[in-house]
């Protein structure tokens, strides 16, 4: 079966020599969740845009059902939906108008962009609102209501850039069963994310971009696999003991030991030989645990075997080099949700 979406080394550079991306490359199969997994300032969002035609790469390709991003933006557009990191919702128009307003700019008629407004307010839990100005919605209800508007003309393709960025539980958890309901009807979606929890559950199979390059590929199983290490917690009880059990056992084995807070993660390929010569060391040095606990590995440890540090958000949303979220050159994701409308129109051309 042929890829629903497809890139090949993708290279973007942008202003000022910041490199976006150095070679990505993508293959994600149709009806399934690919999660692009990374911390601000990797290149997700970057690798979003040229999927979904606003920007162009510098070198390399990309496809969406078959049809090239750079020779043929407006196919692309006509097959997906698009909600970027901010919700891009008209604020002064109602739930209802804002759905129905994005169905008529894919022209569809007046009765079943009425329609669909219904069944999407319904589906996100939004009907009791659905008469109010947007601007009285909470955080989470405009997220919803932008997923909903990216539904509207039911693309086959779905990007999601972040959709849970900033949500409370509750309606992360309810963004989720979406998502899930969506990929069993057929969709495909390709989600960006920085929470590992979200991507352990949600990705059929994962990317984890750092720095611009793909540095691990596979399913979460197989990614947690990979380590082939239990991982030993030992809880210290202060940051001061956390510090003083760090320096104890840094240094004797193959993997190093995270300190956590006031825990210490330990990654053990030995097995029980090893566990009873850390706790040895640390009796040594009158550093008794508080609490340990043994346990398998989990996607964070992955992610920080890899990177060398946590899937962190820095709290302006930029990286050193000034680039905004996903290496996206400055330009805001609120850019990036206007440019969803704007596909939208261009489905609504290429239909006319």
């Amino acid at each position: 079966m042929a890829n629903a979406i497809e890139a090949h080394e993708l290279v973007k550079v942008f202003k000022g020599g910041v490199r976006a991306l150095e070679g990505v490359s993508l293959a994600v199969e149709p009806g399934t969740v690919f999660g692009l997994l990374g911390p601000n300032g990797a290149g997700k969002t970057t690798a979003v845009r040229i999927l979904t035609t606003i920007i162009r790469p510098d070198s390399g390709w990309a496809r969406v059902l078959g049809h090239d991003v750079v020779k043929d933006p407006e196919a692309v557009r006509g097959c997906i939906g698009l909600a970027g990191q901010y919700a891009a919702v008209d604020e002064n128009l109602t739930g209802r108008e804002n759905i129905r307003l994005v169905g008529q700019l894919t022209h569809l008629s007046r009765a079943v962009a009425s329609r669909r407004a219904d069944e999407l307010l319904a589906q996100f839990e939004l009907t009791d609102a659905a008469n109010r100005p947007v601007k009285t919605y909470s955080g989470g209800m405009r997220r919803r209501l932008d997923l909903a508007g990216a539904l509207v003309d039911r693309p086959p393709v779905l990007f999601l850039d972040e959709p849970t960025t900033g949500l409370d539980p509750y309606s992360r958890a309810a963004l989720w069963g979406v998502i899930e309901d969506l990929t069993s009807s057929g969709t495909t979606v390709l989600l960006t994310t920085q929470y590992l929890e979200e991507a352990d559950r949600l990705a059929d199979r994962l990317a984890v971009v750092d720095h611009g390059r793909v540095i691990a590929e596979g399913t979460s199983t197989e990614l947690k696999a990979s380590l082939g290490a239990t991982v030993l917690d030992l809880e210290m009880g202060d940051d001061v003991r956390a510090k003083q059990a760090l320096g104890v056992l840094a240094g004797r084995w193959p993997r190093e030991p995270v300190l956590s807070g006031t825990m210490v993660e330990l990654q053990l390929d030995g097995g029980a030989r090893m566990v009873t010569e850390a706790l040895g060391l640390l009796d040594e040095a009158d550093l008794v645990p508080a609490t340990l606990a043994l346990r398998e590995p989990s996607l964070a440890d992955v992610f920080l075997a890899l990177t060398g540090h946590g899937a962190t958000v820095d709290a302006e949303g930029f990286d050193a080099a000034g680039v905004g979220a996903g290496g996206g050159g400055g330009a805001t994701d609120q850019d990036d949700g206007r440019a969803g409308r704007r596909a939208s129109r261009s489905r609504a051309k290429e239909r006319s």
